[in-house]
């Protein structure tokens, strides 16, 4: 089998995706744009060959880059980057070449803009938060009557919350059609609940070979806009009644032979026409691993190798060599900011739970703006130990 993995250097733990590969004896194919000496060793141990563009913004130079590999090895088998910003080149790639174990450019939308994954939500018999595409503030205000304020603003086809707004009043209404950048943007009836996600690996026939989840206490979008320390955690257990959503969720998307993460609304209130306290509302799905380190998270959390999973999937489209069945954990992640004073510093933090300190490390500029500067982790069997290791991580002097 001949893989071609995109920017299997970023972020920096996803060579392990092209070492599981290798270890079911794939040959692993990388294109990249960072110069070969300044990727990780383990991650050229496990290409067979390395070919670096210019940039992978460049489609011409990953065709050209796409051309060799199959020269040179013959057909390529497979095609995945499990990165969000190369969905859309992963599926041109994939139909250019007629590589047809992933999602083409006919699936592409469905999963990329925010309004079309509406439709799968609703065949899944996931409830939606109202929606309006942005036109003009005119064209905004019958709907914004319509659902009262606030409202969110957001881009219909983006990464994260990165460019997502709370619209409070007619005046940040105002405003936002103002300075509202040059691209198709979503305005939705604000929900008031918390985001937990559901996350795994998927095989051929759309079902879950594996699947865990992540809880997020406050919103990213709020995280961002104002410059907010995140925290969150890959939970112990997941609980049934967001199975069933999650299940049903990935069968209407047709999401097969790839990673998953769906997020969902779980509603703190209750809200007319989409459910009570405790329903689950759809938030958006993203086709790819949840962001940053979450990954080795669901690892550590759930004491298994995802990475090996999605290899096993494939190369066999079941389960091989992972069990399920063993010692699961909340596993927490703290982030910091740099320029914040904090009531304990990095070596007191160390002190205190180093020796249960799963990661440690500082975070690439490029995912900073929504996990911090700098990053711990551990595993926590009780919700006390986990909330009391946010609160030590983050106490403000």
């Amino acid at each position: 089998m001949n893989f071609v993995f995109i920017s299997p250097h970023f972020p920096k733990t996803y060579w392990n995706f092209c070492d599981r590969l290798k270890r079911n004896g794939v040959n692993v194919l990388g294109i990249g744009d960072a110069p070969y000496e300044e990727i990780p060793e383990g991650l050229k141990r496990s290409l067979t060959e390395y070919y670096r563009v210019d940039t992978m913004e460049n489609y011409d130079a990953m065709v050209r880059a796409m051309g060799y590999f199959t020269f040179r090895y013959g057909k390529i088998d497979w095609v995945e980057s499990n990165n969000e910003y190369w969905l859309e080149q992963d599926a041109a790639l994939r139909t250019d070449f007629n590589i047809n174990t992933g999602a083409k450019r006919d699936f592409i939308d469905r999963i990329k803009l925010k309004s079309r994954m509406k439709e799968s939500y609703r065949a899944a018999g996931v409830p939606v938060a109202r929606h309006h595409m942005v036109t003009t503030l005119e064209a905004a205000l019958p709907f914004v009557d319509q659902v009262g304020y606030p409202v969110i603003v957001k881009p219909d086809n983006g990464c994260g919350a990165e460019a997502t707004y709370k619209l409070s009043s007619r005046a940040e209404l105002e405003q936002f059609y103002r300075t509202k950048p040059p691209v198709p943007y979503i305005m939705e009836e604000y929900i008031t609940g918390t985001i937990v996600s559901f996350d795994g690996v998927a095989d051929s026939h759309c079902v879950p070979l594996f699947y865990t989840s992540n809880y997020f206490p406050t919103p990213i979008m709020d995280i961002v806009n104002t410059n907010g320390d995140l925290s969150y955690w890959t939970q112990k257990q997941v609980p049934e009644d967001l199975r069933d959503v999650g299940f049903r969720t990935i069968r209407a998307f047709g999401a097969k032979s790839r990673f998953f993460h769906c997020e969902f609304f779980r509603l703190t209130q209750d809200k007319p026409g989409l459910g009570r306290v405790g329903d689950y509302v759809a938030l958006e799905v993203n086709m790819r691993p949840a962001g940053g380190y979450t990954p080795d998270m669901i690892n550590f959390a759930n004491s298994v190798d995802c990475y090996q999973i999605w290899a096993d999937m494939v190369c066999y489209d079941e389960l091989r060599s992972q069990r399920l069945d063993l010692p699961h954990y909340y596993c927490v992640y703290a982030g910091r900011r740099d320029g914040k004073a904090y009531a304990h510093s990095h070596e007191e933090i160390l002190a205190a739970y180093g020796s249960r300190m799963k990661m440690c490390d500082r975070i690439p500029d490029a995912l900073a703006l929504d996990l911090g500067n700098q990053m711990y982790v551990i595993n926590a069997d009780t919700e006390e130990e986990r909330d009391a290791f946010i609160r030590y991580v983050q106490a403000l002097a």
